[in-house]
């Protein structure tokens, strides 16, 4: 059974920096990539980023200011959020990835329960 657990969520002003946790298992690591998808209220959920054993990708709305990153002894993917904006604010969920590319960003399959990301003045 796929686990897994965000946390980091919060309230920040435009331009500032949160970083969210994912915490999973070592099955989980050794067999899926792990990625970031967010649903903002009345919206579609969007692919962010994924993370797989060499390479990393990101949504164009992100890049730049968004990096994941992976420690494996912590069984845990990290997204460091930099230079927010209003129009993250969103639901941020930590899921598996079969495949890790560019164009499968929004092809994602268990997640977890979420870390709510507001940012507002």
């Amino acid at each position: 059974q796929v686990q897994l657990v965000e946390s980091g969520g919060g309230l920040v002003q435009p331009g500032g920096s949160l970083r969210l946790s994912c915490v999973t298992s070592r099955y989980t690591l050794d067999y899926y990539s792990i990625g970031w998808f967010r649903q903002a209220p009345g919206k579609e959920r969007e692919g962010i980023s994924c993370i797989g054993s060499r390479e990393s990708f990101y949504a164009d709305s992100v890049k730049g200011r968004f990096t994941i990153s992976r420690d494996n002894r912590k069984n845990t993917v990290y997204l460091q959020m930099n230079s927010l904006k209003p129009e993250d604010t969103a639901v941020y969920y930590c899921a598996t990835y079969t495949l890790c590319a560019s164009h499968s960003l929004d092809q994602f399959g268990s997640w977890g329960q979420g870390t709510q990301v507001t940012v507002s003045s």
